[in-house]
């Protein structure tokens, strides 16, 4: 599809979720950000915050992110985490949620 791109959430320990999109929306230390197929190519850090994907299906997901780092070029976004959480019934604070009992349960098994 001419309105497409690749997508791929992934965080240190695992792919989150990858596959077509028709636009993403993000927080970049710069501030907010939303791409869709053919964007210019960038490259940016990623705040901690959310991550919203809207599928090729209609479909819609939000992810809680804690910072990493965004690349953009030849139709393919990554977003790359330290930690990365999903929903999907698109629900920001569940997805936070996730992410914070990740982080901590992470940090509780390195002490």
């Amino acid at each position: 599809m001419a309105n497409t791109m690749k997508v791929a959430l992934v965080a240190a320990d695992r792919e989150v979720w990858s596959g077509e999109a028709t636009m993403v929306s993000a927080r970049t230390v710069d501030g907010d950000i939303g791409i869709m197929a053919n964007h210019t190519p960038i490259m940016s850090v990623l705040d901690a915050g959310q991550v919203d994907v809207r599928t090729v299906d209609d479909g819609h997901w939000v992810a809680a992110v804690n910072g990493g780092f965004l690349s953009v070029a030849h139709n393919e976004v990554r977003l790359l985490c330290e930690h990365a959480e999903i929903s999907f019934e698109s629900n920001y604070e569940e997805a936070k949620r996730l992410l914070d009992e990740r982080v901590a349960a992470q940090e509780s098994n390195e002490g």
